[in-house]
């Protein structure tokens, strides 16, 4: 059996947020190295060290989001590979109980620690239907949950049907 590989396309929801959110920062960042004498916004003096840490804060925000984009899914005979920029994150195929093709499973739930769309919606959320999960998202209305033993996970694949049926047909072998 070779890995199946599906993509993690962003859907527009992210998008939108992303590159919202890293323009803000990036344009907060070039105003204040622009004008260093007073922040922009109020016409307040600052002091001399805070416009370099000031830049520096809000040019962390898009960059400590970065590590933690989803870029893919790898399905092997052992689990579910979820590609991230550095690092893979498994689920394992002997904790997986079965996966659901759940269009906008991220719909009505509450991110309780992680990321709410810059580059990803990744982290640990709530929702009625689910309790708590973890979140590998990229596309809000391609979403498939994978419900494990001890808990339960939801994916973005670009064919969630072909992901469902290809962790479900090695599931079953």
């Amino acid at each position: 059996m070779t890995h199946q590989h599906f993509k993690a396309p962003w859907g527009r929801t992210l998008l939108i947020a992303s590159a919202f959110t890293t323009l803000l920062m990036l344009g907060t960042a070039g105003m204040i190295l622009i004008n260093q004498k007073t922040l922009w916004f109020t016409n307040l003096p600052v002091p001399g060290e805070a416009p370099g840490l000031v830049t520096t804060m809000v040019l962390l925000i898009p960059l400590g989001a970065l590590p933690f984009i989803v870029r893919g899914y790898v399905v092997t005979k052992d689990g579910i590979l979820i590609k991230r920029l550095w690092w893979n994150t498994v689920l394992r195929f002997e904790n997986i109980r079965s996966v659901e093709v759940e269009p906008l499973a991220l719909c009505h739930s509450v991110r309780t620690c992680g990321n709410g769309g810059l580059y990803s919606f990744t982290g640990y959320y709530w929702s009625k239907q689910l309790g708590h999960f973890r979140a590998y998202v990229t596309d809000l209305n391609r979403t498939v949950i994978v419900h494990m033993k001890d808990r339960t996970a939801v994916l973005s694949p670009d064919d969630p049907e072909g992901f469902a049926r290809s962790v479900t047909r090695l599931l079953h072998a």
